[in-house]
């Protein structure tokens, strides 16, 4: 163990994740239960208390660049980490997010869930599950919001390779709406797993929006550049070299 007190400060932040999750859940639970607006002032609550633990407790400083969304729009965003979703999350005004149908079993987690608008999403009917959310946005039975999808599906390491999957197009062609990517370091700091938190400067940054009409192709292709290569400038500024940087 190279630093047994980043350690031992990384185990105790964590544990206070929990409980606050918890302790702030259950606070909130019977305005959350009636009322959207409970729940997104709860959960932006519980973003801002771990952001602001994370940067005292265990050193990671956040930092949001470039124009926050605003409005109908999709952010397209790049995920490494639970830290990317708490300041997305924190940032747009009012956030929704596709995510994995078992989340909302998830005790705390899935009434939020569900009083956020989140969109379920079935593994392996991605497709299907944005399809039929693009036909509710279209009749008007959803919350107005941004959207925010991970193009490739879930939580990637730094330096890793995955490819972007079509569900994002789907969503791009069938709302009509403008999709900003967005880039990420986060998972230099607060790994996909394990316990250890690396102090340093966390950043997610909003990218140029890409307005509605671009064929199908080569939206994923432009997508995809985008985002990978400005993670990777992201993380190169961190002091991380990535395989296969984008150019």
């Amino acid at each position: 163990m190279k630093n047994p007190v980043q350690w031992l400060r990384s185990v105790v932040f964590e544990l206070q994740l929990a409980v606050s999750m918890l302790v702030l859940g259950l606070l909130f639970a019977p305005w959350a239960a009636v009322s959207r607006r409970g729940a997104k002032f709860a959960c932006k609550t519980y973003a801002r208390w771990i952001l602001w633990t994370a940067r005292w407790m265990v050193g990671i400083r956040t930092e949001v660049r470039g124009p926050v969304p605003q409005g109908e729009v999709i952010i397209a965003a790049k995920h490494q980490s639970f830290l990317d979703i708490l300041i997305i999350f924190d940032a747009a005004p009012s956030p929704r997010f596709i995510m994995k149908r078992e989340l909302l079993w998830t005790p705390v987690i899935g009434l939020y869930a569900k009083r956020l608008g989140c969109v379920p999403v079935d593994r392996g009917k991605r497709g299907a599950a944005i399809a039929r959310m693009v036909k509710d946005v279209a009749a008007e039975t959803s919350e107005p919001g941004q959207l925010i999808i991970y193009p490739q599906g879930t939580r990637v390491v730094p330096g890793a390779q995955k490819p972007y999957k079509v569900g994002t197009a789907v969503l791009y062609e069938g709302l009509a709406r403008p999709c900003v990517p967005a880039a990420t370091n986060v998972g230099l700091f607060w790994p996909r797993k394990g316990l250890l938190r690396k102090p340093g400067l966390a950043v997610v940054e909003f990218l140029e929006p890409m307005e509605p009409g671009i064929p199908r192709n080569d939206f994923m292709r432009r997508l995809e550049q985008r985002i990978e290569h400005r993670s990777d400038e992201l993380m190169r500024e961190a002091g991380f070299v990535p395989d296969g940087v984008y150019q």
